[in-house]
């Protein structure tokens, strides 16, 4: 009897499977059924997966969503849990009762989530827009960017100078404005096309790129092609562009 296991997820469906050795070290990956659903789990100790090797911190996060793909691509729908989810026995249970307890106490809300995200996937779109493009626009479109740039040819270079910063915080602002208008624009696009949405945090720039948006779409499996044409409309614009991933299972919605 194991001290512990390590729960993975849990599925929509009611069959006693191994997946074989792709747990976490390399252990055995299995489900343990209740009515019509199951954990998704593997033996463990009651330690934690702690690390300072970065790259086997690494591996164990790849370990742990492969098991919850594996089930995904089984049972078609799951909730999966957060990395290094331990369940541990006590004086009363062992671990694997103390899980079947818990699978019977809150059978209804975990039936409920699962229902929700019945054949359904996630989805991330990130877009990008380019800075440098965006500013030479506004000097064309903007008039008061447009006056205000040719009144720095007229100026002494003392005045000029100060004139350019006041320049360089005008352009800051409507840049500003501009994402805000483009981010409100595209999430009204996107909302349209998929079931569920929600804002991620922005990473960084990356080849000059800064990214306006991070998202997590929830949508049915195999549904994605109306998203990927709105993001194509996005993304034939000089001024953007647009990487749109998944199909996986719906972390960002449980």
């Amino acid at each position: 009897m194991s001290e512990a296991i390590y729960l993975y997820c849990i599925a929509d469906g009611n069959e006693e499977i191994n997946f074989g050795r792709i747990g976490l070290e390399k252990n055995e990956v299995y489900t343990i059924p209740h009515k019509d659903l199951c954990a998704v789990v593997h033996d463990c100790s009651l330690e934690p997966y702690k690390s300072d090797d970065k790259e086997r911190v690494r591996t164990w996060i790849m370990a742990h969503e492969k098991g919850i793909e594996a089930a995904w691509a089984k049972f078609g729908s799951v909730l999966p849990l957060g990395f290094d989810t331990i369940i541990h026995g006590n004086k009363d249970q062992n671990a694997e009762n103390n899980i079947k307890k818990w699978l019977k106490e809150d059978y209804k809300n975990l039936r409920q989530k699962l229902n929700k995200l019945r054949d359904r996937a996630e989805f991330g779109v990130q877009i990008f827009w380019d800075p440098k493009t965006v500013v030479e626009a506004l000097y064309t479109k903007d008039e008061e960017i447009k006056k205000l740039n040719e009144e720095i040819r007229s100026k002494s270079k003392g005045l000029a100078y100060m004139y350019k910063q006041k320049l360089a915080n005008l352009i800051r602002k409507r840049m500003e404005i501009e994402a805000e208008r483009y981010f409100k624009d595209f999430f009204e696009r996107i909302r349209g096309c998929v079931d569920e949405i929600k804002v991620e945090k922005s990473k960084k720039s990356e080849e000059g790129k800064d990214m306006l948006m991070n998202l997590s779409c929830l949508l049915p499996k195999g549904k994605s092609q109306i998203l990927g044409e709105e993001l194509e409309k996005i993304d034939r614009r000089d001024e953007f562009s647009v990487r749109f991933i998944g199909p996986w299972p719906p972390y960002s919605f449980v």
